[in-house]
């Protein structure tokens, strides 16, 4: 929190070019900015945006360098040096930008793929209209190398302060305690939110029958009529035994049985009278 108090920003347009600028991570960022808004310390808009992120090959080249570099860096016995991977990939790479021609190597190379790849990863690229631009034909070949990935991207554009501004955070009550309804005249409460839905309430169980009944699609009457005709007999301690007679004979007497026996993990049998 002491870290964002100390800024002299009367807006911040960005959430994520204010997180690079001050090498914070944006998601503790985000965390401040939400709880924030809650109290009414701040107004936020939600941004919504595509970014690119380095895949496990795109990582492995930041750190390392890209097979071109390593393809040029190597003098002799190419193939015996290099991972047959690296020397398939960085030679071709390596004769597209005629690093190599009729045997004969250039004298001296910079790795774009290596420095673009770390411009990415340390965030300084966000979008078409933040921070240094990548050209399209270097997004374009390294989406095409499998070195970069399309992801989804959330944070907060137009932070400014809202009604409750304070330069410091102030202590709120946010539940109905039997300490803070003793002193409710001295603390102040979080303001409530009633369009809140608040947690469904699982309620309003049927009985299995019920269930059973309902998934047969009965008419009213007719559903009124099955529940009329059942009659439950107590056999012994643990088990008894449920008849159910007078059913139309319109009914697929079979499919009804199946979903009884469905249902309860019982057996059951037809009985023709």
């Amino acid at each position: 929190m002491n870290e964002y108090e100390g800024s002299c920003n009367e807006s911040i347009l960005d959430s994520g070019q204010f997180a690079a600028e001050h090498n914070l991570d944006h998601e503790e960022v985000k965390n401040v900015i939400k709880s924030l808004q809650g109290f009414r310390y701040i107004k936020a808009k939600e941004l919504k945006r595509e970014t690119l992120v380095l895949t496990d090959d795109g990582k492995k080249y930041a750190v390392e360098g890209s097979p071109e570099i390593h393809f040029f860096s190597a003098k002799d016995d190419l193939e015996k040096k290099l991972d047959p991977s690296v020397y398939k990939i960085g030679s071709t790479q390596a004769a597209k930008k005629r690093w190599v021609a009729m045997g004969k190597q250039v004298q001296h190379v910079e790795d774009k793929v290596k420095e673009s790849l770390l411009q990415i990863q340390q965030g300084l690229f966000f979008g078409l209209s933040h921070f240094q631009e990548l050209d399209k034909e270097s997004l374009s070949s390294l989406k095409t190398r499998k070195l970069l990935v399309a992801q989804g991207w959330t944070g907060y554009s137009d932070i400014e302060k809202g009604p409750n501004y304070a330069p410091k955070r102030k202590i709120i009550a946010t539940d109905l305690t039997r300490e803070n309804l003793h002193n409710w005249k001295e603390l102040e409460f979080k303001e409530y939110n009633f369009n809140a839905k608040g947690q469904p309430l699982d309620a309003g169980h049927l009985h299995p029958l019920l269930k059973v009944s309902a998934s047969l699609s009965f008419c009213p009457s007719d559903q009124q009529s099955f529940m009329s005709e059942l009659d439950s007999q107590q056999r012994n301690g643990r088990k008894s035994l449920t008849t159910v007679q007078g059913l139309k004979k319109e009914y697929i007497y079979s499919n009804i049985l199946k979903d009884l026996k469905k249902e309860f993990c019982c057996n059951g049998t037809l009985v023709h009278d």
